[in-house]
């Protein structure tokens, strides 16, 4: 759970604290206050938005004496500061208790709400299927813009500006693409599902699938899309072609707990989503519809037919895989044999074994691995991965043949994202938290050490990085309101070009997601 309370809404939720006791003037003073300062942040009704809900209901493995704890000193990997040294312990005391009283009216999204929320531009599919632009439809880069929730998309080759357009507000998870590169699908936290025609640069059609979503993924043969909600607890599945709501999934443990879905994920070897559960001890598994025919496979991936024999789970029916912990941050092995998992609250990770639901392995990993931004690659002839942490200066690599950690390398403080390329002989890691967030790290992959550090832009967020096609060039955030793009020779590590933005938090590699391209996150 991550608290994201920006010091501007503080003097506001103070006052709302108080709205249960104080006269109807002031009380409707304290909801404009609110309303001007802090529904940005959280929604005009605490259900989430750039930050997430502020419900009980997405509190439950918080305690109130944590939650303390959470706005006293902060939060890793959040935008929630630490208000230790301007708040006394009554008014954290205060702030704690809020959060935890119900709204006045329960929030709810019902199916119902799904359906009637469907906005279809284009039912018939009528337009052009030639791009309108000139350029490698699987070399283009989709960068999205928080600073004023816009996306840019570029040719790959030129890194040209093709078109800019508006999206939905915080936008979160990253996009997702249909295997031709023509459909590119965003979400966002407040539930919003919008699939946006690249070719002809227009929005297709929206859905709003929650209140407060997390992320969306899209099936391998891009016919089906699945969103992963906090609020409602559920993952929602919809036809792809128009955003058809076809199922809602209710997410309830055998013993009726309901629980957060952290993160969804395509699993293309298994042809299935794979759910990570915040407040349950279990891992779900939907398969998806497979071809008739067998599929020929590609490098090193299994096929789904390959991958799903032994197991008769039907199309789009919960396999539930109970794990020994919680798991809400993922990394898959190449094959999706296996996950590799931690909780936000946990020490370490572990290896679970996707078929037989087994644990394998632990990891001890210390510091909050990212492992969703986790990167593999081959060394010595054995596959290796790399993962930042949130709370250490620390990146560890971990042989997978084994799961044992073979080598730590310290950094210049904690980090986010890591990016890599199949055709790279380097690894890109930012140092994303603390005093050093404007430098990057670049490690061998041959030697496994730290070989250059750059400082792109002195005293400004540096973080993501995100190859093209060939890995020959590089694109990195300057991750400020008024930031950029930086192209970078992958070789050389020169600087190419800057492209202003604002605030460009992640870019999107056509080729790079639909291919699964080695060193991208998936």
């Amino acid at each position: 759970m991550r608290i994201a309370l920006h010091k501007t809404c503080l003097s506001t939720l103070v006052a709302v604290v108080l709205l249960a006791v104080i006269a109807p003037a002031d009380a409707e003073q304290a909801e404009a206050l609110y309303q001007a300062e802090c529904a940005a942040c959280h929604g005009e009704t605490r259900l989430g938005g750039i930050g997430p809900a502020l419900l009980p209901g997405n509190l439950s493995r918080l305690t109130p004496e944590a939650a303390e704890a959470v706005i006293r000193h902060g939060r890793p990997a959040s935008q929630m500061p630490a208000f230790g040294e301007t708040l006394d312990d009554a008014a954290i005391a205060t702030l704690a208790e809020w959060i935890y009283r119900p709204p006045v009216v329960e929030p709810r999204w019902t199916q119902q709400d799904i359906l009637a929320s469907q906005v279809v531009a284009h039912p018939d599919g009528s337009l052009p299927d030639v791009p309108l632009f000139d350029a490698d439809p699987l070399n283009l880069f989709i960068v999205v813009e928080t600073g004023d929730h816009h996306a840019s998309l570029l040719d790959g080759d030129t890194f040209e500006r093709i078109h800019r357009f508006e999206t939905r507000y915080a936008l979160h998870g990253g996009p997702k693409y249909t295997p031709d590169g023509r459909h590119v699908f965003f979400g966002s936290r407040d539930g919003w599902i919008t699939k946006y025609d690249i070719y002809n640069m227009e929005v297709v059609a929206e859905v709003r699938a929650g209140i407060n979503m997390r992320n969306i993924a899209v099936s391998a043969d891009g016919r089906y899309v699945m969103a992963a909600n906090y609020l409602p607890h559920s993952l929602v599945l919809f036809d792809a072609h128009n955003l058809d709501l076809m199922k809602v999934y209710p997410v309830v443990g055998e013993d009726g707990e309901s629980s957060r879905v952290s993160a969804v994920y395509a699993a293309p070897p298994r042809g299935s989503f794979i759910a990570a559960l915040k407040d349950l001890e279990e891992v779900w598994e939907i398969p998806w519809p497979l071809p008739t025919e067998p599929v020929v496979s590609t490098g090193h991936m299994a096929t789904p037919l390959e991958k799903r024999r032994g197991h008769d789970t039907p199309n789009f029916q919960v396999r539930r895989i109970p794990v020994p912990d919680y798991l809400d941050d993922f990394f898959f092995d190449l094959e999706y044999d296996h996950v590799i998992g931690a909780s936000r609250g946990g020490q370490g990770g572990m290896v679970v074994n996707l078929d037989s639901g087994e644990k394998v392995a632990d990891l001890p990993l210390e510091g909050m691995p990212h492992l969703g931004s986790g990167i593999t690659w081959e060394h010595e002839g054995r596959r290796v991965m790399a993962t930042p942490h949130l709370t250490r200066a620390a990146v560890s690599i971990i042989d997978m043949t084994d799961w044992t950690v073979i080598k730590t390398l310290e950094t210049d403080g904690p980090g986010f994202f890591m990016r890599s390329h199949a055709n790279s002989p380097y690894v890109w890691v930012d140092v994303f938290f603390g005093p050093n967030r404007d430098r990057v790290h670049i490690i061998d992959k041959a030697s496994l050490e730290i070989v250059e550090t750059l400082i792109p832009a002195p005293g400004k967020t540096a973080a993501h990085v995100e190859f093209d096609r060939y890995g020959e060039k590089l694109l990195l955030s300057v991750w400020e309101e008024e930031g950029a793009v930086i192209v970078y020779d992958g070789d050389t590590l020169e600087e190419e070009q800057r492209i202003p933005m604002s605030k460009p938090s992640g870019k999107y590699n056509v080729w790079n997601k639909t291919r699964y391209e080695e060193g991208t996150s998936h």
